[in-house]
C-alpha cells in the first residue's frame, strides 16, 4: 500500500445493529483509529414476515460515524472516502427521490411460499423446481431462486398483496444500495447483490440485468438499478447526507458490497481455494473460486465477489451467533443475574469482551467435548443449506437426568460448529479447499469457540485481529482500491493476517467424529415433525 495515512469510514450494516470504524490507509496495513455501533430492531409480522425500517439503518449509521469522528478526534475534512457492507438479500422498495415505499423486507423474511410454489415450484420439476425457468436461470445467473426467503419472490409479494406501494417503487435495492442512495441519489447496484438477485447475467464477460430472466419471473427491468464495481465512486456524498454523517459534502462514496464479499475480503481469504468461516448473527462457510457452480440439492451457489473474476461459493446457515444469544438469553441470564443488564456483551464491539460470554467460555471448558452425549440443532428460524426449510427448528437431542445448563450451552457451540462441518463437507463435493480456514465474526473474538471449531471440523482454524470487523475491514479495503492506495481488490488478502490459530485436539476430534453421523440425521428424522408442528 502507497500513499498511507489517509482516513476512512467504513459501516458494517447487520441484521440487528450497525458498526462504524474510522480506518488509517498505512503503509502495507490499515490501522483502526475508533469504532462505534448501534442497535435497531427487527419486526416479526405474522404469517412469517420479518421487516426493518430503512430509516433506523440511516440512523444508526449517521449516529456511528459522527461517534467515530468525535472519539479519534480528527476533523471531517481528514477523511477521504466511505463504503458500506450490508447485510444481502433484501427487499427495499424505493420512489424515485430514494424513499422506501414501505419497509424493507430482511433476509429472513418467508411470507413468499405462494409466490416461489406458483413461480418454480410446479411444472416439470428437476430438484423441485420447474426445469422452464430452472435451466435457464442456472446457465445465465449460475443460481436460481431456490428459496422462499429469496428476494424475488418478496418483490412478487408485494406486488400480489400491497399494489399501492408497489406501484410507487421506482427501484429494486438491497441494503447497502439503499444506503449509498441516500449517501449519493443515485440508484445503483454492486454485482455481488444483482447476482444475488438471481437476474443477473453472471457468466464471464457477461454481466447486466437478463432481459429473459426478468420475463420470465415477471419482473420489471426498468426497475433495476445499474451495476457499479465495489471499488468504483458511486458518487460523491451530497450536503444533506454529509450533515448526517458529521463528514463533509463531495468525498467519494464507493459501490461496498454485501456482507459476504466484503467479510471475505476482511477475512484474507481471497484467493482461489481459500475459505473462511463466518458466525455473526447468521453465518457462513465460503471458499474463492474463479468458476461458475451451483449444487441445487445442498442449496450451495457461487456468488460473484468483491474481486472482479473471482466468486464466493457459499453455503448460508439462517441462525448462527443468534443460537448463541438466544443461549446467553434463556439458559444463562435467568441463572447468573448479575449480567441481566448486560445485553449487548456478545455484540458490541466497543465492550471488553470480557464479561458474559468469556464466563460461559471459561464454564463450558468445564464440560468434556461432547457434552455428554447432548446434541443441538441450530436451525431456529428454519434453515437455507445443505437443505433449504423455513419449517425446520432447533432442539437438543439426548438430553438425561445429568444433563445440566453447562452442557447445553456448550452442546449449542457444538451444534453451530457441526453444522459448519455439513455445510464444509458440502462444499468439498465440488471444490478442493486449500489451507488453514479463517474465522471471523462476533463469535471469532472467543477462543472456546474457535477452538471447538476446529476440533469439529478436524482441521487448522485461524482468527484475525478484530474479527467482528471483518466486513468494516473489507469496506475500507474498497476505499482503499478505490482511492489507488493498492492495486486492487486482488491484493486484499496481502494486508490481513493471522493472529491465532487452533489445531483440532485428537481426542475431542474423535469424540465429534463419532457425533457428526448421528447431527446430520436429526433433520430427516424429524421433518415431518417440523412441518406438523409449523404450519402457517
Amino acid at each position: 500500500m502507497s500513499g498511507g495515512g489517509d482516513l476512512v469510514l467504513a459501516s458494517d450494516v447487520g441484521t440487528t445493529s450497525a458498526k462504524t470504524c474510522l480506518y488509517r490507509l498505512r503503509q502495507d496495513s490499515l490501522e483502526l483509529v475508533a469504532s462505534a455501533s448501534a442497535e435497531y430492531s427487527l419486526s416479526f409480522v405474522q404469517g412469517g414476515g420479518v421487516e426493518q425500517d430503512p430509516d433506523d439503518w440511516w440512523e444508526a449509521v449517521s449516529a456511528t460515524s459522527r461517534s467515530v469522528i468525535a472519539k479519534a478526534g480528527v476533523p471531517p475534512g481528514t477523511v477521504r472516502g466511505l463504503a458500506f457492507c450490508c447485510q444481502m438479500q433484501g427487499l427495499v422498495l424505493v420512489d424515485s427521490a430514494g424513499k422506501a415505499v414501505r419497509p424493507a423486507m430482511s433476509y429472513m423474511d418467508q411470507r413468499a411460499a405462494a409466490q416461489w410454489k406458483r413461480g418454480i415450484g410446479r411444472g416439470l420439476k428437476v430438484a423441485g423446481m420447474d426445469v422452464t425457468r430452472l435451466l435457464p436461470s442456472l446457465a445465465i445467473s449460475g443460481g436460481v431462486s431456490a428459496s422462499v426467503k429469496d428476494p424475488l419472490w418478496k418483490y412478487q409479494w408485494v406486488r400480489e398483496n400491497e399494489a399501492e406501494a408497489f406501484s410507487r417503487a421506482r427501484h429494486w435495492l438491497d441494503v447497502k444500495e439503499y444506503l449509498v442512495m441516500r449517501c449519493t441519489g443515485r440508484a445503483c447496484m454492486t454485482p455481488d447483490s444483482a447476482n444475488a438477485t438471481f437476474l443477473y447475467d453472471s457468466r464471464p464477460g457477461k454481466g447486466g440485468w437478463s432481459p429473459l430472466l426478468c420475463s420470465l419471473f415477471g419482473v420489471d427491468i426498468g426497475r433495476m438499478p445499474e451495476v457499479i464495481g465495489a471499488s468504483e465512486e458511486a458518487g460523491p456524498l451530497s450536503p444533506a447526507a454529509a450533515a448526517d454523517l458529521g463528514l463533509e459534502a463531495g468525498i467519494p462514496v464507493f459501490g461496498g458490497g454485501g456482507d459476504l464479499s466484503l467479510i471475505a475480503l476482511g477475512s484474507g481469504a481471497v484467493r482461489p481455494g481459500q475459505a473462511h468461516v463466518y458466525m455473526g448473527t447468521s453465518g457462513w462457510v465460503a471458499t474463492v473460486t474463479e468458476r461458475r457452480l451451483v449444487d441445487t440439492d445442498a442449496m450451495i451457489a457461487a456468488v460473484l465477489g468483491a474481486v472482479d473474476g473471482r466468486y464466493n461459493y457459499i453455503s448460508e446457515q439462517e441462525t448462527a451467533g443468534k443460537c448463541l444469544e438466544w443461549a446467553r438469553d434463556h439458559l444463562a441470564l435467568d441463572e447468573i443475574g448479575v449480567y441481566l443488564e448486560r445485553k449487548t456483551a456478545v455484540d458490541d464491539p466497543e465492550s471488553r469482551y470480557d464479561s458474559l460470554f468469556d464466563l460461559l467460555s471459561e464454564k463450558i471448558e468445564e464440560v468434556p467435548p461432547g457434552s455428554g452425549g447432548l446434541l443441538f440443532t441450530p436451525w431456529l428460524h428454519g434453515n437455507r443449506s445443505p437443505f433449504e426449510d423455513s419449517k425446520a427448528r432447533g432442539m437438543f437431542f439426548n438430553i438425561g437426568l445429568e444433563t445440566g445448563k453447562r452442557a447445553m450451552f456448550r452442546a449449542v457451540v457444538e451444534g453451530v460448529a457441526m453444522h459448519s462441518r455439513w455445510q464444509l463437507e458440502s462444499i468439498r463435493r465440488k471444490l478442493r479447499v486449500e489451507g488453514p480456514l479463517r474465522f471471523v465474526g462476533g463469535c471469532a473474538r472467543s477462543p472456546t469457540i474457535a477452538a471447538i471449531l476446529a476440533d469439529v471440523l478436524g482441521q487448522t482454524v485461524e482468527t484475525t485481529e478484530s474479527p467482528q470487523n471483518a466486513g468494516a475491514l473489507g469496506a475500507a479495503l474498497v476505499c482503499a482500491a478505490g482511492l489507488g492506495a493498492i492495486p486492487s481488490l486482488a491484493e486484499a488478502g496481502n494486508l490481513v493476517s493471522a493472529n491465532a490459530s487452533y489445531e483440532p485436539r485428537g481426542v475431542a476430534r474423535a469424540v465429534y467424529d463419532g457425533a457428526f453421523p448421528t447431527f446430520k440425521r436429526l433433520y430427516y428424522m424429524n421433518r415431518s415433525g417440523f412441518h406438523a408442528m409449523n404450519e402457517d
